[in-house]
């Protein structure tokens, strides 16, 4: 019986969503165009359920490049009115469009000339022949049993805020980067950080140059205990690299006599590079596709910058 009622409301509000698709017109254009050209920020509020919808949906905004903040419109009316200025625009969220306090607050917006774009799910009410632009979000029926609690109204109310979102960071073209800047924390910011963000710099950096004993080479590698060491002119330019398993590899062939010959006889000279501003994911599937464990990072002169080792990623909990 669970299940059953559970099915139904899941149908109900898949269905609420699917009926906003033909109500994508003019309107919805206008509605982005607003929020694009808003040279302040975009100020959402709702009362109630509408109002947690609107929170979620300011999140969004700011989220994904543009400025926004919640309001609530009881608490507007009662001293928080300053929260809005000149150049804001205001996205009011009614189901039925005749709230009272939203109403008292899109008037005051209209006198202040800020635009304003409303929800709700009533095109013939007050709140929908006040909005410069009014988007259809109303339903047939509400999930609940009861019809009371406000189910498939609120989800239809979310799908259309999260529509208007994507579109208008595809309009200004919000990128990876940009959205990197904006999530620093948590398991997203992981999955977007860059390589520069991880390798080793500095004097943390192994350094040889072309003339180094492979003596010396291996007390370098030793010392740093990065598996490698980076092979360099004197002013940083990279020339090659030899690793862990170069060595293994020249001892066999040469012993001990390999302790006397220099790096640049020893050296890969075509090292796998990647840059500082790829992101850490990237740099793990290049680590994977080649079966390495670092990868060294140079500027577009071929300066060395850094080291990036497959343990720096463990750190992080990306591998």
């Amino acid at each position: 019986m669970s299940r059953d009622t559970a099915r139904k409301v899941l149908e109900i509000e898949s269905e609420a969503i699917r009926e906003l698709i033909p109500r994508l017109d003019e309107s919805f254009d206008r509605a982005v165009d607003t929020l694009h050209a808003c040279s302040g920020r975009v100020v959402v509020s709702g009362m109630g359920k509408s109002g947690l919808i609107g929170q979620k949906i300011s999140a969004t905004l700011s989220s994904t490049g543009t400025p926004s903040l919640f309001l609530h419109p009881a608490e507007a009316t009662h001293g928080d009115l300053g929260r809005i200025v000149k150049g804001d625009v205001l996205v009011a969220l009614s189901n039925s469009g005749d709230t009272e306090e939203l109403l008292a607050l899109a008037s005051w917006v209209k006198r202040l000339g800020s635009p304003l774009v409303a929800l709700t799910g009533n095109p013939r009410s007050p709140l929908a022949q006040v909005a410069d632009v009014h988007l259809d979000v109303s339903i047939q029926i509400e999930a609940c049993p009861l019809g009371l609690a406000p189910t498939a109204s609120t989800t239809a109310a979310l799908a259309m805020g999260d529509a208007m979102s994507m579109a208008l960071l595809e309009r200004r073209g919000f990128t990876v980067e940009d959205f990197a800047v904006l999530h620093p924390g948590g398991r997203i910011g992981k999955r977007l950080l860059q390589v520069q963000d991880l390798m080793h710099t500095g004097d943390a950096i192994p350094r040889v140059q072309p003339d180094t004993t492979m003596k010396d080479v291996l007390f370098e590698m030793t010392r740093k205990r990065l598996g490698l060491t980076t092979v360099t002119e004197a002013d940083g330019t990279l020339v090659g690299m030899i690793s862990d398993g170069d060595l293994r590899r020249l001892m066999e062939k040469h012993g001990y006599s390999l302790l006397d010959r220099q790096a640049a006889e020893c050296m890969t000279r075509n090292p796998v590079l990647v840059g500082r501003h790829e992101l850490a994911t990237a740099a793990l599937d290049l680590l994977e596709a080649r079966k390495i464990t670092s990868l060294l990072v140079a500027d577009e002169e071929g300066r060395i910058e850094g080291v990036l080792h497959l343990h720096d990623l463990w750190k992080t909990e990306m591998v």
